[in-house]
């Protein structure tokens, strides 16, 4: 089953060599001043070029799609020039590299903003979180501000605008985020989408900010450089859906006229199985999946399994890459791997960055 792993893959307009993926994990590592990722960040992604694709961490599009302290935008000049060191880094180390976009939508607080302003969302119910401050401890999450219609049209032109630059910037692609929580899935999600107008209600307008985004950006760059991420039946950050089954084959449906890259699917636990199988069965592109539940066993396996059954196309790890930039030897060799450090996973220096250990090289043979 080994070999399930290794064979290559055409993703978009890109052949990848094999099959596992690096998957987008937020650091919170750029400047608190300009949102720019530095040489530390070029250096991270540069030792995982091995991935057969990287999607860089959740970006944001605008001022108030950040969400955490320390996340990178795509949204000024001096953001753009920033990226742009990552990208050619990878690129010269023979890999290739998505940016996530990401508005977070409620997941949002006054204290990320220079105006103090609210974080805005479908409708003004709040996520019932905190955001994380170095100075100020945890901070609820308010109430944020419903969105206006003309709001919608003003965040779906910042998407499309971030992945222009974003294909300034050197990467191969962006993925639009639509799972955990965030802006897209709270327009999905009833819990978090009470409107009442033709963006929120039935499962037909509740899907349409996806739509309208995905046909946004594959305008602007492409549908082969563009990939959407969704998390069906997640409840991270305080996310309640209803009617999942019916919900996201729907979403799936409505994006046909779209040859995306990929899509990510994020299964949240097992129970999820069913609906990834039927969008599997649906969706006429690649798939990526990214299964959140391990159980204890190795990611590595798991992906084995999902490849060899035909329920993903490309596997996507978080904390395996996060731990071993060389991961591809690693699993050619049957491990070690290193685990992952939890305490450096957000905010810091080096430390749980770019320190982990490569496999030392083989002793030579006795003679």
């Amino acid at each position: 089953m080994t070999n399930e792993i290794f064979a290559p893959v055409r993703i978009g307009r890109l052949d990848l060599p094999h099959r596992l993926a690096m998957a987008p994990m937020t650091r919170s590592r750029a400047t608190a001043d300009g949102g720019l990722v530095t040489g530390l960040t070029a250096e991270y992604y540069e030792q995982r070029a091995a991935a057969a694709l990287i999607v860089a961490e959740g970006t944001q599009p605008g001022v108030r799609g950040q969400g955490y302290i320390q996340t990178p935008g795509i949204h000024t000049a001096e953001q753009v020039d920033a990226w742009r060191q990552v990208t050619e880094r990878v690129h010269a180390a023979g890999g290739r590299i998505f940016l996530q976009l990401l508005h977070t939508g409620r997941v949002g607080h006054p204290y990320l903003y220079p105006d103090g302003g609210l974080p805005e969302a479908p409708s003004a119910v709040a996520s019932g979180e905190a955001l994380y401050t170095a100075d100020q401890g945890l901070l609820p999450h308010p109430v944020p501000r419903e969105l206006t219609a003309d709001d919608i049209a003003g965040v779906v032109r910042d998407f499309a605008a971030g992945a222009r630059n974003a294909i300034d910037a050197g990467f191969d692609g962006v993925e639009l985020h639509g799972a955990n929580g965030y802006l897209v899935h709270q327009f999905l999600a009833d819990g978090a989408n009470r409107r009442t107008d033709a963006y929120g209600g039935p499962v037909a307008n509740r899907i349409r900010f996806a739509v309208e985004l995905v046909r946004a950006v594959t305008d602007a760059v492409g549908a082969d450089r563009t990939a959407l991420r969704i998390s069906p039946g997640n409840t991270f950050n305080g996310i309640t859906e209803s009617d999942t089954a019916e919900l996201y084959p729907a979403l799936v449906a409505a994006l046909a006229p779209y040859p995306l890259a990929y899509l990510h699917v994020v299964e949240p636990t097992p129970a999820q199985r069913p609906v990834v199988e039927r969008l599997r069965a649906a969706w006429q592109g690649p798939l990526m999946l990214n299964s959140m539940h391990h159980g204890g066993g190795d990611p590595v396996e798991d992906a084995r399994q999902l490849l060899a059954a035909g329920t993903a196309d490309v596997v996507s790890l978080g904390a395996r890459w996060l731990a071993n930039p060389d991961l591809v030897a690693r699993v050619r060799a049957g491990g070690p791997y290193n685990e992952a450090d939890e305490a450096t996973y957000y905010g810091g220096d080096h430390r749980g960055y770019t320190d982990y250990p490569a496999l030392a090289p083989l002793a030579p043979a006795a003679g």
